[in-house]
C-alpha cells in the first residue's frame, strides 16, 4: 500500500543535499528540524520523514521539508552511498508494505 515518491533531481552543495520530488509532502508551509528529538515531537508527515533521516545517519544535522523538496544537512558532506540512502528514505516514505 502506498506509492513510491519519484526523486526528480538531487543536488549537493557542500554539506547540504536537496532532493526534489514529484509529490508534495507538506502543504505550502515548510517544516524544519534540528534533531531527531525535535522531529519526534511533531505529529506530522515532515516530522516522521525527518525522524527517519536522522535515525538512518548520525551525521544528519538538520532537515527541512518544503512542499516537494527535502533539504538535508549532513556534517562531513555527502558521498554516493549517503546520497543514495537519503534518496531511498524519501522515495519510500509513503510505502507501507514492501
Amino acid at each position: 500500500m502506498g506509492q513510491p515518491i519519484s526523486v526528480l533531481e538531487t543536488t549537493v552543495v557542500g554539506d547540504v543535499l536537496m532532493i526534489d520530488t514529484d509529490r508534495s509532502i507538506t502543504g505550502q508551509d515548510g517544516s524544519g528540524f534540528g534533531s531527531a528529538a525535535e522531529a519526534a515531537e511533531a505529529a506530522t508527515f515532515p516530522g516522521e520523514l525527518a525522524g527517519r533521516l536522522f535515525s538512518a545517519d548520525d551525521a544528519v544535522a538538520g532537515v527541512f521539508v518544503a512542499s516537494n523538496q527535502v533539504v538535508v544537512e549532513r556534517t562531513g558532506g555527502w558521498d554516493d552511498a549517503t546520497t543514495a540512502a537519503a534518496e531511498s528514505i524519501v522515495a519510500n516514505f509513503f510505502v507501507f508494505y514492501g
